[in-house]
């Protein structure tokens, strides 16, 4: 009886398996990541990090050198045009003006005496006119003792910011030795390097957008003002300015990150795609995946690509904005595969293929 039951057991499964055996188990759609491709002027943007400069930055010095007895100012710290921001010590230069204004003294009374003189025709016109040029030489002299007696004082020369503080009470500075770093106030302007291979892309006038990492979003117009005439000897890129005028000038502070965009010249606004959907064929071929709206199976789409940005590629060939472009993933997959087209939110973008999955 047991023996009976087993066979009959033995016998279902294989007609169970013989009537599987021509069958194949159906292959369930593959969920791939899916998206239109991107707004053409954003694949043509030349994107680049920088930093914010003032559009004058000038290294302050003392004319003349000494001990430096004081200093008024930090770094950050606003001054105005005529502010003291440091101190030498004034001893010797005063002496030296105290020493010149008693020799211009002391020559002044002199010259009176011989002006008296020369008008009675006791003494000479000759030498009348030697001491008038000696008193003249003493005057001249005695101004620049003056003068050094002003300069043991550091001033701002205009409105600005202290971008940088060079020295300390203490020290022993040098005539010229820059002390402090003044940006002045006006324009406002984004130091970036451009790349040596694309600097042909670029020009002085060309439009850019300046985007700071604290204000994401938020785009500030303002021209390439200056691009440097040769490469820096050891990046091999281009320093370049970008002016920041008015409103987006009073917009940003000094040192702060930001990330610049530029329209790259000779690059039409092409779509773009993400640079992890492009999938490389034999001979350097580029193709990308497109889903087909009606099967929901892939095919691989031949398309001519751009210049490549940092996240996106530009085609100038080969898809519309409708299509459909798989995001990633791209090697996992194969012609005429049957997938489930999401979004970055994980949802299905198209209907469920049952349907069409009945129908064949």
């Amino acid at each position: 009886m047991r023996g009976a039951y087993a066979g009959w057991v033995l016998t279902v499964l294989c007609a169970a398996l013989a009537a599987c055996g021509g069958e194949q188990a159906a292959e369930a759609p593959r969920p791939v990541l899916v998206a239109h491709p991107g707004g053409g002027e954003q694949a043509a943007l030349a994107t680049f990090a920088g930093e914010v400069h003032a559009r004058e930055e000038s290294p302050l010095s003392f004319r003349i050198g000494g001990n430096l007895v004081r200093r008024d100012v930090d770094a950050g710290a606003r001054v105005h045009r005529g502010d003291v921001l440091a101190v030498l010590d004034p001893g010797d230069a005063s002496l030296q003006a105290r020493a010149a204004r008693a020799e211009l003294v002391r020559l002044q009374g002199d010259l009176d005496r011989y002006r008296k003189l020369v008008a009675q025709k006791l003494v000479s016109q000759s030498a009348f006119d030697a001491q008038q040029a000696a008193y003249e030489s003493a005057r001249a002299q005695y101004e620049v003792a003056r003068n050094q007696t002003a300069y043991t004082q550091l001033r701002a020369p205009r409105d600005g910011v202290i971008a940088s503080r060079l020295a300390e009470a203490g020290q022993v500075v040098a005539a010229g030795q820059t002390v402090f770093t003044l940006a002045a106030d006006g324009g406002r302007e984004v130091v970036i390097a451009l790349p040596e291979a694309h600097i042909r892309e670029f020009g002085v006038g060309q439009p850019a957008q300046v985007e700071l990492w604290s204000a994401p979003g938020r785009r500030l117009p303002g021209p390439i003002r200056e691009i440097a005439p040769a490469a820096d000897a050891q990046t091999r890129t281009y320093l370049a300015r970008v002016a920041l005028d008015g409103d987006a000038a009073q917009a940003v502070d000094l040192g702060q990150s930001a990330r610049v965009f530029v329209q790259r010249n000779g690059l039409s606004a092409a779509l773009g795609v993400p640079l992890s959907a492009v999938q490389r064929g034999d001979g350097g071929a580029t193709s990308v995946w497109v889903v087909d709206a009606k099967t929901r199976r892939l095919r691989a789409q031949p398309v001519q690509l751009g210049p490549y940005g940092e996240t996106e590629a530009p085609v100038l060939k080969g898809l519309t904005a409708a299509d459909w472009v798989v995001a990633a993933g791209g090697h996992l997959l194969r012609e005429g595969q049957q997938v489930v087209a999401v979004d970055r939110s994980n949802k299905p973008v198209l209907p469920a293929p049952a349907a069409v999955a009945k129908a064949e």
